[in-house]
């Protein structure tokens, strides 16, 4: 048996209806003919085969359905000329000339199914998954048009690299209060006001943004660092949070990077209180982490972060919270943030973060 399938020949199906005459089971007719026993019971399944009943106590013959191998080639010619299906994604039609669109505002696969099955719920015409957006991508042929396309995506390749596994060059801080006993209500994500934190790093490490993201709504802000050392993590973290309201500052879960080495005076300032991730463990800040692999299409890496301004990096967060999400069933992170605040101070942080 070869590892590659092919169809029944002519000369196997007549084998096949000859043995099954004879009553032979279809593990040893696949014996004979060298084939997988799977693929002999799919062929008498798909042409109509089926065992013989028992025999009634009258004596009336058994009711059984046997083997025809000169119409099973038919059926098989057949279903070869046979048409696919249509394609709901072509790239002639109107939905892929939307999806692009979509795509092109940055939009993930699954954030523009989600999208689109949520501005027209009663429309089945304009549902489409997000593996089959995928598909119809990857099924593109060779050529500049396949390109374009797949610029679009946020990860360029075909195939996704592991994460390395490198270690922690930054240099490790003692007696930091672990994520292990923080409040039950951050872990729970039932209000905002709960954050994650990180830096994403510039080209040859010498330029950094710092991401906060809430751990309830996934609004994110994005903070211009001048100064990578800890007294320029912790001024600008401070101004950030100063344009937050208090029931919006309770806590702030960080990895154990030196530049949170003046987090107490940063609890000081803010009245947060911050509690530290276990050492190479990012999934205990998963939604902060998961966020900055999304940054990376705004930010990619490698290049010099410093040239941003501040009023940029707003633009982009501002952008990013505005996207669907489907962990908050393709509302954005903005609506969920501010719905919890009042008019006023709704408007003042509109102000405050907004492009």
């Amino acid at each position: 048996m070869g590892s590659c399938y092919e169809h029944l020949s002519a000369e196997e199906r007549g084998v096949v209806m000859a043995m099954k005459a004879r009553e032979c089971s279809a593990r040893a007719i696949a014996q004979v003919l060298g084939r997988s026993p799977s693929t002999i019971s799919r062929e008498l399944r798909r042409n109509g085969f089926r065992a013989p009943a028992e025999r009634h106590v009258l004596g009336r013959p058994p009711v059984c359905g046997g083997y025809d191998a000169v119409r099973a080639g038919k059926r098989a010619r057949r279903l070869r000329r046979r048409r696919r299906g249509w394609r709901k994604l072509s790239p002639a039609g109107w939905l892929w000339r939307e999806v692009c669109g979509l795509l092109a505002q940055r939009l993930s696969p699954e954030q523009v199914a989600g999208k689109l099955r949520r501005q027209h719920p009663d429309e089945p015409a304009w549902h489409v998954s997000h593996e089959t957006i995928y598909t119809a991508i990857y099924a593109m042929p060779r050529g500049e048009l396949r390109r374009q396309v797949i610029a679009l995506l946020r990860q360029h390749k075909c195939a996704r690299r592991p994460r390395g596994q490198g270690s922690n060059r930054r240099g490790q801080m003692k007696d930091l209060p672990s994520i292990h006993i923080r409040p039950p209500e951050a872990q729970e994500r039932l209000f905002p006001g709960h954050w994650e934190g990180d830096l994403i790093v510039g080209a040859r490490n010498q330029s950094a943004v710092g991401t906060l993201v809430d751990r309830h709504s996934l609004f994110l802000m994005l903070v211009k660092i001048d100064d990578m050392t800890s007294t320029g993590v912790l001024e600008s973290f401070s101004r950030t949070f100063g344009d937050l309201p208090k029931e919006a500052i309770k806590t702030l879960t960080y990895d154990q990077g030196k530049e949170m080495a003046q987090y107490r005076r940063l609890e000081e300032r803010t009245g947060l209180r911050v509690y530290f991730a276990d050492p190479h463990s990012p999934w205990q800040r998963g939604i902060c982490e998961n966020t900055n692999g999304l940054l990376r299409q705004y930010l990619p890496k490698g290049t010099d972060l410093s040239i941003y301004t501040q009023r940029e990096l707003d633009a982009i967060a501002w952008e990013m919270n505005n996207r669907p999400r489907k962990t908050l069933e393709f509302a954005s992170p903005a609506e969920v943030f501010f719905k919890h605040f009042p008019a006023e101070t709704m408007e003042l942080m509109r102000g405050a973060f907004g492009p």
